[in-house]
């Protein structure tokens, strides 16, 4: 948000000897008197006149709008910046090997999915992850035949 200058208004102003009137009012973001002077040739020349002394005001008053803008911009950015978490989030397979290192490094698939509350299939992926780069490996339990994935902890 660029600020609004007196020396622009005023050349804009000008524009009023070629019939543009009240551009001066936009560049001020004052619009609908903006419009109105544009229709009425700048109120019959009235207003336009009026407004040689009055473009320090509309400056200072649009720059003191933009300046509030410009400072809760700031303050929500800060804001923003400050609600998020500074605590490093836990992936998946962090949490696995914790559950890993709980059960004595055995896990089954029901097991890891409780721990790392995940859908049994994204469980089933992150275990074979797991076995892929070598921190598991699968057997079956020699009681009940079900399969275990044995983690290297």
């Amino acid at each position: 948000m660029e600020t609004v200058n007196s020396g622009t208004a005023y050349l804009l102003w000008l524009l009023c000897f070629f019939g543009i009137c009240g551009v001066q009012r936009f560049y001020t973001n004052r619009p609908i008197s903006g419009l109105i002077y544009l229709f009425t040739f700048g109120l019959f020349g009235i207003g336009q006149l009026v407004d040689l002394i009055l473009i320090p005001k509309l400056v200072a008053d649009r720059n003191a709008v933009l300046q509030q803008q410009k400072i809760r911009n700031l303050a929500a950015y800060e804001l923003d910046r400050s609600v998020q978490p500074l605590v490093p989030t836990v992936t998946p397979m962090q949490k696995l090997l914790q559950a890993a290192k709980h059960h004595q490094g055995q896990l089954s698939i029901a097991q890891a999915a409780i721990y790392t509350e995940l859908e049994p299939e994204q469980v089933k992926e992150l275990l074979l992850e797991a076995v892929r780069i070598g921190c598991a490996e699968i057997t079956n339990d020699p009681q009940t035949g079900a399969i275990r994935y044995y983690f290297d902890i």
